[in-house]
């Protein structure tokens, strides 16, 4: 590990595991408003007579928002915070929730995706800030993994879970009981965060013997304004850290949206069995995303092994693996698919807690959440074009061939970013790193 991930990061700061789960659970409800739509595909053809491009489009639309805002919400968490901008947030999200619900057209249901993208835009950018402020460089893999699998494991438990709910007692209480669940969280977030120098300060009135001259200066707002936008986008390690995560998205989603239905149209599973097998891909990335790239990451770091070569490894790695998509290109065999799918995703989910830990390792603290945004911008508009793209290509051909092929050519392309574009792991050499 560089001298300088010591020098410039504060000291572990107490409850930081504490943080790392309730940002972890508020992902998990995060991501139930987002698979509920791959759910409802069904539901949704019938009530309003949608077609696979028109479902494609609805897919896309909370990703148009939600990447409009990347950038302005960037510059928000730098000035305002995680706490505040995450408690208005979710209440938007909440609120989106039971709009969809109640909307009587899909033109209301194309306006309740858009608000869900708006207040579901400051979530991955805001929970890498805070745990760049809340952990120490070697602990953040793991911490960070948390969150990230959270995300995945929703996938897991949330396609089935919903997908019975949603059999049960139909589509609009579905979204309805993730908006009540999603107030939970607002109740939770509002009640247990807080920005670490508000931390800092209540547990230096309990215990000043406790506090740190790391964990002081944390205390202390940040003076400086950051880099702008426009030269933070000027910058090779963070076009190419956007341009690698924007490939990983496009698989995500991808999978996110279009699973359920693959499973369904393409092998020819039963609605009821196509819920239950969509878990087993995302199982198998909730399990890598935690133990390769969070623990295992962190070991390594940790025992003493170069920091930037190791979760470079893991990145690129991780996101190679994802080109065994291909391998369901041309069967007809539920298993295999489900096996090369499982690889696929299970690769990019264990490179994806490292990614999302970079930002706070190759900008400063104040440009970290514009770092974040710049990055969450190239995933979302990833995250708009998969769904739609592969929409068109199936209404075309009748087939899912050439959408996984399409995927595996922009991950060749996002490996090219991380080798070529990234390149070590550290601060920038002009704000005064050593490498």
């Amino acid at each position: 590990m560089s001298n300088a991930e010591h020098t410039l990061q504060p000291a572990p700061l107490q409850g930081r595991w504490r943080i790392a789960l309730l940002l972890g659970f508020g992902v998990l409800v995060n991501y139930f408003d987002r698979v509920n739509l791959s759910v409802s595909h069904a539901a949704l053809v019938t009530t309003f007579g949608i077609s696979d491009v028109i479902f494609g489009y609805l897919s896309s639309a909370y990703s148009l928002t939600y990447a409009m805002c990347q950038l302005p919400v960037g510059i928000l968490l730098d000035r305002f915070g995680v706490r505040r901008v995450g408690i208005v947030s979710t209440f938007l999200w909440s609120l989106a929730s039971f709009a969809s619900a109640l909307t009587p057209s899909v033109g209301g249901f194309f306006a309740s995706r858009f608000l869900l993208g708006v207040g579901e835009a400051p979530t991955f950018p805001g929970y890498a800030k805070a745990i760049g402020l809340w952990f120490p460089p070697e602990e953040r893999s793991f911490a960070t993994a948390i969150f990230d699998a959270a995300a995945k494991f929703a996938s897991a438990i949330g396609v089935p879970l919903i997908g019975f709910v949603l059999l049960q007692i139909g589509w609009r209480l579905s979204f309805a009981l993730t908006g009540v669940v999603s107030l939970l969280f607002l109740g939770l977030f509002a009640q247990g965060y807080r920005d670490p120098s508000a931390a800092v300060r209540n547990a230096h009135a309990d215990d000043s013997s406790e506090e740190t001259a790391s964990s002081r200066a944390i205390s202390e707002p940040f003076t400086a304004t950051g880099d702008s936008l426009g030269s933070l986008l000027k910058q090779r390690k963070v076009l190419g850290l956007a341009l690698g995560f924007g490939a990983y998205n496009y698989v995500f989603y991808l999978l996110l949206t279009w699973l359920p239905s693959y499973l369904s149209s393409a092998l020819h599973i039963d609605l009821l069995h196509s819920f239950l097998y969509t878990g087993v891909p995302w199982l198998f990335a909730t399990a890598t995303d935690l133990l390769i790239g969070g623990l295992l990451a962190d070991h390594l770091i940790q025992r003493g092994w170069n920091a930037s070569r190791v979760r470079k490894t893991i990145l690129v790695g991780g996101t190679a693996f994802g080109l065994c998509i291909l391998g369901a290109v041309h069967t007809h065999s539920a298993p295999v698919a489900l096996l090369w799918i499982s690889i696929s995703i299970g690769g990019l989910a264990a490179a994806s807690p490292i990614g999302w830990s970079i930002p706070s390792l190759i900008a400063r603290p104040e440009d970290v959440g514009k770092v974040g945004g710049i990055v969450n911008f190239s995933n979302q508009v990833s995250g708009i074009a998969a769904p739609i793209i592969t929409g068109h290509l199936v209404y075309a051909m009748h087939s899912f061939a050439w959408a996984f092929r399409l995927s595996a050519i922009y991950l060749v392309i996002g490996i090219a970013g991380y080798v070529f574009l990234l390149g070590k792991i550290e601060m920038p050499r002009e704000h005064g790193q050593q490498g």
